[in-house]
C-alpha cells in the first residue's frame, strides 16, 4: 500500500475514533443556551411545512441582531425530523464536525505542499507534494477533530452555528489556494476570479450561521502574506490581489471599526457587564494565552465549559499574569514574524490562531471566555505544532536524519492519545445530564453558573416533589451561586420558583438578594431570562409570588437607562395578567414597541390588548405595521387573527 493510500485510510480510521468517542455524548441533554435559542424558542419549532413557517424559523433566533437563518432553518429541519429529542441535533452537529475534518484534510494538505515552496521564487508550478504530506494533513485533521476543546461545537447543540460558519470558511480557504494555483499556472483571470469568489460568496453564506464568518478575508490575506507573498512564480507581484484584498478586507474592516468604535467607547455601550474595555482588553491577553495551553495540553479542570468567574485584570500586574501573558503574546508575534521567511507553516499556523482571536478577543462586549471560540484557531496551533512533531524532512535537507526524531513522534502519538481519551471521557459525561451537572460543578467550583446548573438538574430531577432527595439537594448549590456578587439573578429565580411550585416558604433574603442585584446594574440576559420565568408561572397560576416583591424587582430593573423591549414587555406581560393593571401593562407594551419596533412578538400583543379595551383604531394600526414587517407571509395567521378581533362595524 502506498503513503498517501495509507494515509486516506489513516483519514477514515480517524473519523471512525472521533464519531465513537463522541457517540456516547448524543444521548444527553439540552444545556444554557440551548435552552432560550432552541427548546424556549417557538419558531424553530415548526408544525408545519410551508414558507411562513420557514421564514418565522429563520428569523426567530434572540442571539443575534442578523438571526443567523441558516442556523435556524437547520433546528427547525431537526425538530421537524425527530421534535425536542436532543440526539438527532447532536448527531447532526456531530456530521458537520466530521464534514469539516475533512475539509480541514484538503486545506492542510495544500498549505503543506505550498508552505515547502514558498521560501523561493520562482517555483514549481505546481509544486510536488512529498510522499508523507497526505500522512501530516491527515494527523493534523485528526487531532483537530479529537481536541477536546472542540468539544463544545459538536455537543453544545447551540454552537452548531459556529461550526456551520467554519464550514463555509474551510470551503472558503480551499477555494483560495485552488484559484492561487491556477494563478501559479497561468496568469489569467480564471484563477484570480476564483480566489474572489471564494472570500465573498462562502462569507455572504456562512453569514447566515454566524458572524465568524466574516473572518474569511482575514485568513486568507495570511496565507496569501505568509505562504504566496502576493508572487506569481517568476517573482512578480499579484497587484490583482492587492486590489482584492483592499475590498474585501481592508475597506470593510475600516467601516466595521468606525461603526463599533462610537459605541463601545460610551460607557453605558459596558453597563450590562461586570468589566469595562480597558478591562476587558487585558483580561484577553491572559484567556488566550489559556486557550493555547487548553488547545494543546488540556485538562478537566481547565475545559471546565463555564467560565464566568475568571478573574478580570485590572492592570498589568493584578494578576501579574496580565503582564506576562502580554509578553507571551507579543513573543509569539515576533516568533511569527522572523519564522515567515524560512518556516512559513509554524508562521502561518501563529498568525491564524491570533487572526482568529481578533473577532472576539478585543473590543466587541462579549462575555470573556468560551471555549467554542478555539473553532478554527485551534487549527493554527496544530498547524505549527504537528508538521514539526511529525520531523517530516523538508526537500532541501535531503536524506538528513531531523534531530529528536524519535522523541519528537512519541510526543505526537501521547498528545493524539491524550486528546481523544480526554474527549471520550468528557463525551460520556455529557451523555447524562446529572453527571454532567456534578462533573462541571466538580471542575469549576467557583463557577455560579455551574453551581446554578447542579440545583436546576436536581430541580428537574425532584419532579417539584417535597419529599424527594433531590428537592433537598438543591438548595445548596443554588444558594452558593446566589452569594456570588458578580452572578445573575437565576439562582434567586431558581429557589423562589423551586419552593413556590411546591409550597414551601419563601425566603426574603432570596427575594432581597434577587432585588439588590437587578439595582446594582443593568440587568442582562440572564436576568430578563429570570423574570420572565417567575412571570410565565405567576400568570399560569403555578406560583402564587408576592405581588409587592415582583414589582420591586421590575422597578429596580427598569431603574436604569435604555431598559431592553423584552424587560420591559416582561413586565408589561405581568402588569396586564397577574397584577390586572391593564394601563401599565398596555403603558409597558407600548414602550416595548418604541424600543424594538421591529419585532413583531410586540406589536401583536400590543394589538391584542389595544382590542381587549376596543381601541380597534390601535388595532388597525398594528395591523398596518405588521404588514410592513411581513416577510414570506410569516406573519400571515398572526394578521389574520387580529383583524378578526376588530368587528366589521366599527368606527373608532
Amino acid at each position: 500500500m502506498n503513503i498517501r493510500l495509507r494515509a486516506r485510510w489513516l483519514l477514515l480510521a480517524a473519523m471512525l475514533v472521533t464519531a465513537v468517542a463522541y457517540w456516547p455524548g448524543l444521548s444527553g441533554s439540552w444545556l444554557f443556551d440551548d435552552n432560550p435559542n432552541i427548546v424556549d424558542n417557538p419558531g424553530v419549532q415548526p408544525h408545519e411545512v410551508s414558507v411562513p413557517a420557514l421564514v418565522r424559523a429563520a428569523l426567530s433566533s434572540p442571539a443575534s441582531e442578523f438571526k443567523r437563518p441558516l442556523a435556524s432553518l437547520s433546528f427547525a429541519t431537526n425538530y421537524l425530523a425527530s421534535g425536542l429529542d436532543p440526539f438527532g441535533w447532536k448527531l447532526t452537529n456531530l456530521v458537520i464536525h466530521l464534514l469539516n475534518g475533512w475539509l480541514v484534510f484538503l486545506l492542510t494538505r495544500r498549505l503543506l505542499i505550498y508552505g515547502k515552496v514558498s521560501t523561493t521564487f520562482p517555483a514549481e508550478s505546481p509544486p510536488k507534494p512529498l510522499p508523507e504530506t497526505d500522512t501530516v494533513a491527515t494527523l493534523i485533521a485528526a487531532g483537530w477533530m479529537l481536541l477536546p476543546i472542540n468539544l463544545t461545537a459538536v455537543l453544545y447543540v447551540v454552537q452548531r452555528e459556529e461550526s456551520m460558519a467554519n464550514l463555509f470558511v474551510l470551503l472558503g480557504l480551499i477555494g483560495y489556494m485552488t484559484g492561487r494555483q491556477r494563478m501559479l499556472r497561468a496568469r489569467d483571470w480564471n484563477g484570480f476570479w476564483l480566489c474572489a469568489a471564494s472570500i465573498t460568496l462562502p462569507v455572504a453564506i456562512g453569514l447566515l450561521a454566524k458572524e465568524t464568518a466574516v473572518m474569511l478575508p482575514l485568513y486568507a490575506f495570511l496565507i496569501e502574506w505568509i505562504i504566496f507573498r502576493f508572487r506569481t512564480p517568476t517573482g512578480v507581484r499579484e497587484r490583482r490581489l492587492y486590489v482584492l484584498f483592499t475590498a474585501v478586507l481592508l475597506l470593510p474592516m475600516l467601516a466595521g471599526l468606525a461603526w463599533q468604535l462610537a459605541a463601545v467607547l460610551h460607557k453605558s455601550y459596558w453597563a450590562t457587564r461586570n468589566f469595562t474595555l480597558g478591562q476587558r482588553l487585558l483580561t484577553e491577553t491572559r484567556v488566550v494565552c489559556d486557550y493555547i495551553a487548553w488547545t494543546l495540553l488540556p485538562t478537566p479542570d481547565a475545559l471546565s465549559f463555564y467560565h464566568d468567574q475568571f478573574r478580570i485584570s485590572t492592570g498589568l500586574l493584578s494578576p501579574w499574569t496580565t503582564l506576562a501573558s502580554l509578553l507571551i503574546l507579543a513573543a509569539l508575534v515576533v516568533a511569527m514574524m522572523r519564522l515567515r521567511r524560512h518556516y512559513p507553516l509554524p508562521a502561518l499556523g501563529i498568525a491564524l490562531f491570533l487572526g482568529c482571536q481578533s473577532l472576539t478577543g478585543t473590543i466587541l462586549p462579549l462575555e470573556l471566555v468560551y471555549e467554542h471560540r478555539n473553532y478554527f484557531a485551534s487549527l493554527g496551533l496544530l498547524l505549527a505544532v504537528v508538521p514539526w512533531l511529525t520531523a517530516i524532512p523538508s526537500p532541501s535537507s535531503g536524506a538528513q536524519r531531523p534531530a529528536w526524531l524519535l522523541p519528537r513522534r512519541m510526543l505526537l502519538g501521547c498528545l493524539l492519545v491524550w486528546w481523544g481519551s480526554l474527549t471520550a471521557i468528557t463525551a460520556y459525561v455529557w451523555g447524562d445530564p446529572l453527571r454532567l451537572a456534578q462533573d462541571l460543578a466538580a471542575r469549576a467550583p467557583d463557577s455560579p453558573r455551574a453551581e446554578y446548573e447542579l440545583g436546576r438538574t436536581y430541580i428537574i430531577d425532584s419532579r417539584y416533589d417535597p419529599a424527594s432527595l433531590f428537592t433537598q439537594l438543591a438548595y445548596a448549590p443554588l444558594e452558593k451561586a446566589a452569594s456570588f456578587p458578580e452572578s445573575s439573578i437565576l439562582p434567586q429565580q431558581a429557589l423562589i420558583f423551586m419552593n413556590s411550585r411546591m409550597g414551601l416558604p419563601l425566603k426574603a433574603a432570596w427575594w432581597d438578594s434577587l432585588i439588590a442585584k437587578l439595582r446594582a446594574r443593568k440587568p442582562g440576559v440572564q436576568d430578563e431570562s429570570s423574570l420572565a420565568a417567575l412571570t410565565q408561572c405567576a400568570r399560569d397560576g403555578s406560583c402564587p409570588l408576592p405581588p409587592d416583591r415582583m414589582v420591586q424587582a421590575f422597578e429596580a430593573a427598569l431603574d436604569h437607562p435604555g431598559p431592553s423591549a423584552r424587560l420591559q414587555a416582561t413586565y408589561g406581560d405581568y402588569a396586564w395578567n397577574v397584577l390586572g393593571n391593564h394601563a401599565l401593562g398596555g403603558s409597558m407594551m407600548a414602550d416595548a414597541v418604541k424600543t424594538s419596533p421591529n419585532e413583531p412578538a410586540y406589536r401583536i400583543t400590543l394589538a391584542r390588548m389595544a382590542a381587549a379595551q376596543g381601541r380597534y383604531a390601535d388595532v388597525r394600526e398594528q395591523i398596518q405595521a405588521l404588514r410592513a414587517l411581513d416577510i414570506g407571509g410569516r406573519l400571515d395567521r398572526d394578521i389574520a387573527g387580529l383583524q378578526a378581533l376588530v368587528p366589521a362595524d366599527s368606527k373608532e
